[in-house]
């Protein structure tokens, strides 16, 4: 790959103090219920898939990814230990049969092969670019034969307006990570890693910015 991505990543709301809020700052902020909503949809997990959230923080979209199917085999990823806490007393309060391990995302602890769908929700703009390569090499490793890549992430910005926006994102949480996101990049980089059939599927303007799903699949 050229350059070795660092071990270091930009946590939730980039300042590690700040994770706990985070469930409160995406529902008073994002139309979270909405776009993960439409990722679960698109997803479109069966019984006894095996799907890895990468990244999962918090454990919101790995819960409902377990109450959308709930004869699927639900994991989440994530190299935040706060985060992951907060998603273990979740998990445990509602009782969701999900298995969280802390890992980096471009460093995944699982075979080749061992899963149907990988999801992955505002992730990819905390990862440098070579962060984001390795990501998604690591995901088209992981997927079985037939498997789908279904991200939900800030994307190309839809108008001068959505630009603006998005700066707040980008003052918070880096330009180095973000600048790949709102060129539109996103799509660019998953075909490169090897994905075919990747597609852009839906954009919805927020307060900070455009957010875009993206879905692709396995070779």
């Amino acid at each position: 790959m050229g350059q070795t991505p660092q071990t270091s990543y930009v946590t939730a709301l980039r300042f590690p103090f700040l994770t706990r809020f985070y469930d409160r700052v995406l529902a008073a902020t994002l139309k979270e219920e909405k776009f993960k909503r439409l990722l679960v949809q698109q997803s479109a997990i069966q019984p006894g898939h095996r799907v890895l959230d990468v990244g999962c923080g918090t454990g919101t979209l790995t819960m409902m990814l377990e109450r959308d199917a709930p004869e699927a085999e639900v994991f989440g990823l994530d190299g935040d230990a706060d985060a992951l806490d907060i998603a273990r007393k979740k998990v445990s309060a509602a009782g969701a049969k999900v298995t969280l391990v802390q890992a980096l995302a471009f460093d995944p602890p699982f075979e080749p092969g061992s899963f149907d769908r990988i999801v992955s929700s505002l992730v990819f703009h905390h990862l440098t670019r070579a962060q984001k390569a390795l990501t998604l090499e690591k995901c088209r490793d992981l997927l079985a034969k037939g498997g789908e890549l279904h991200i939900a992430d800030w994307g190309e910005a839809q108008n001068i307006l959505m630009r603006a926006a998005f700066l707040g994102v980008q003052l918070l949480d880096g330009f180095e990570t973000t600048t790949d996101n709102v060129n539109g990049l996103l799509p660019e980089l998953i075909a490169r890693a090897g994905f075919r059939d990747v597609a852009e599927t839906h954009r919805e303007a927020t307060v900070f910015g455009t957010l875009a799903l993206y879905r692709a699949a396995a070779p």
